[in-house]
């Protein structure tokens, strides 16, 4: 899989992918909290269509075949949520100080992903599949109810509020964010002005502009195509 070099973080993520889930891949939620943090890192790219996601040696750094994961000199960490939690406590950064801040960011993180994420995936993944799936047009409805009643509590978290946690972005910014891009072209968060308006907000920030031009570079997609 590759040396890592001396000093420097390894973050494995696609190097290449079915052109469907360009944009919303997990990998890139690791790349845009290393673009804000600044940190030396280098990606090594993963063929997902050839398989080596399956691969021995790859397995033995994630059983369960996904990408991110992350290599510190030798400590090697899976799932993205981790991975964000570890790079902020690593750094200081993209997290409070105080241990009821990071809690708090914590608690967010589990939010977006166990939460907000749930009805949001599946939608995605009905969009996606189309006419394949025989009963996405059914579950479809279902689901964007689901989705619009964690949208609206989110919504009025929001109401005063330019992030989740104060008025700092963190971690758990970077994951609300790109669980909300999942359905961007959705048309479920047409009702949500104020989750509108933050997932605009925390995808103006040029860190993530530049994760999105390095990641869509190194896929060798259509320049816009993730956007």
């Amino acid at each position: 899989m590759g040396v890592n070099t001396p000093g420097m973080l390894t973050l494995y993520g696609f190097g290449r992918v079915n052109s469907k889930v360009v944009g919303v891949t997990r990998d890139l939620r690791v790349l845009w909290a290393l673009e804000e943090l600044g940190v030396p890192y280098e990606v090594h790219g993963v063929d997902h269509p050839a398989g080596e996601l399956r691969s021995e040696t790859f397995l033995r750094m994630n059983p369960f075949a996904q990408v991110p994961v992350l290599d510190d000199e030798g400590f090697v960490l899976t799932e993205s949520a981790a991975i964000l939690l570890y790079l902020a406590e690593k750094t200081g950064r993209l997290i409070p100080t105080d241990f009821q801040g990071r809690a708090q960011v914590t608690r967010w993180c589990f939010a977006a992903l166990s939460t907000v994420e749930l009805p949001l995936s599946q939608i995605l993944m009905i969009d996606l599949i189309g006419a394949s799936d025989p009963t996405g047009a059914q579950r479809r409805p279902g689901l964007v109810k689901y989705a619009e009643r964690v949208l609206g509590a989110l919504e009025v978290w929001l109401e005063e509020r330019e992030y989740l946690v104060g008025g700092e972005f963190t971690v758990a910014d970077i994951l609300m964010a790109t669980v909300l891009r999942e359905v961007r072209n959705a048309g479920v968060l047409e009702g949500f002005p104020k989750v509108s308006a933050y997932r605009d907000r925390c995808e103006a920030r040029p860190a993530w502009l530049r994760t999105l031009d390095a990641y869509v570079k190194r896929l060798g997609a259509p320049e816009g195509s993730a956007r």
